[in-house]
């Protein structure tokens, strides 16, 4: 459970899941529109009166190396009081679309050193940490398991040590596929719709213990 407090700044970063069309202005109207401007203006509307800074760094195509590259300017120099983390499906898609995978152990390690720099220079910050997620449409998005559940269960193990909340989005997204078609939560399986930032933001807002 995250404890909030007035004038904290959460700030949102990773791949294209969490861009999502957002301007550098640092600007609430500039988040994007995916689940982090979902998660500040629920938040905004609960709990004006803590008047919370939010910050999207999110890009889109980002692998695990491509965020530990930006990790000092883009998160640790913004010094943020909760710093959410989605990554990992891009370093699963380009083994498949252009045979660059990211090999298991470097993936943890990169993984690590983010989480590890995070603690060592920002004393207190509180970290949630998202799992990559994917939904099998097209129907060769199947054969990707073999590279993603890999990621999952390191992103798993790495919450343990370090996440103040964690959210299984991988596990939500194939409950929510019971509910309607695939293709209403993230039509190429892996971007979501609307509905699937919603329920990204409702998990994130549940995991937070808010």
């Amino acid at each position: 459970m995250l404890r909030i407090a007035n004038g904290q700044t959460i700030l949102f970063t990773g791949d294209s899941v969490t861009d999502c069309g957002r301007s550098a202005s640092g600007s609430i109207n500039c988040l994007g529109h995916g689940y982090p401007i979902f998660i500040a203006a629920l938040l905004g509307a609960d709990m004006p009166e803590l008047e919370l800074t939010f910050l999207n760094t999110g890009i889109s195509g980002n692998r695990i190396r491509d965020l530990r590259n930006r990790w000092q300017p883009d998160v640790i120099d913004h010094k943020p009081h909760i710093v959410s983390i989605l990554i990992g499906i891009n370093d699963v898609w380009r083994r498949y679309d252009s045979d660059s995978p990211t090999p298991a152990e470097l993936f943890e390690r990169d993984y690590r050193f983010i989480l590890e720099k995070t603690r060592r220079e920002l004393p207190g910050v509180q970290i949630v940490m998202m799992e990559p997620f994917l939904l099998p449409i097209p129907e060769d998005r199947r054969m990707w398991r073999a590279d993603l559940d890999v990621k999952i269960q390191t992103v798993r193990n790495l919450a343990e040590e370090f996440a103040d909340a964690f959210i299984p989005l991988d596990g939500l997204f194939a409950a929510a596929a019971c509910k309607r078609e695939k293709s209403f939560w993230a039509p190429d399986g892996v971007h979501p719709a609307a509905p699937g930032h919603a329920l990204i933001a409702e998990n994130w807002i549940d995991a937070a213990g808010l």
